[in-house]
């Protein structure tokens, strides 16, 4: 499902972003999910030490939150990363670039923290979502 969203890249006046837009406008119904990690059902860690597991496992439990929801990643307005190391960003822009449309990249912003929950995780992402006025 998608939401009738408007992804504006660049506004006026501004540098280009690298992955995501400055700007995205929507109407409908509004979804926050919450900073998820590389944990899996179980609540154990996936891919310790390995940046682009750990985001893998970090989409895969976003796109579940998502699911219920009934929405997609069409649907995120908004990505606030988490990282423990400026370093994991690569791998997380490539796993990112993977759940992606890169003509409808959500607005986003990257934030080096000292820790997360678990000393182990490297990457925490939460997210924002908007559904069309409507949908379940």
């Amino acid at each position: 499902m998608s939401s009738a969203l408007t992804h504006i890249a660049t506004p006026e006046g501004l540098a280009p972003g690298n992955g995501y837009s400055h700007l995205v406008i929507g109407e409908g119904r509004f979804a926050a999910i919450s900073g998820q990690v590389a944990l899996d059902a179980d609540g154990k860690v996936v891919g310790e030490g390995d940046p682009e597991a750990q985001a893998e496992q970090v989409f895969a439990n976003l796109q579940r939150c998502l699911a219920e929801a009934h929405a997609t990643f069409s649907d995120v307005v908004k990505f606030t990363f988490f990282v423990t190391d400026l370093a994991v960003m690569p791998a997380l822009r490539a796993v990112r670039d993977r759940h992606l449309d890169p003509a409808r990249l959500p607005a986003c912003s990257a934030v080096q923290v000292a820790g997360l929950v678990r000393p182990e995780l490297l990457i925490e992402i939460e997210a924002l979502a908007v559904l069309p006025p409507g949908a379940p």
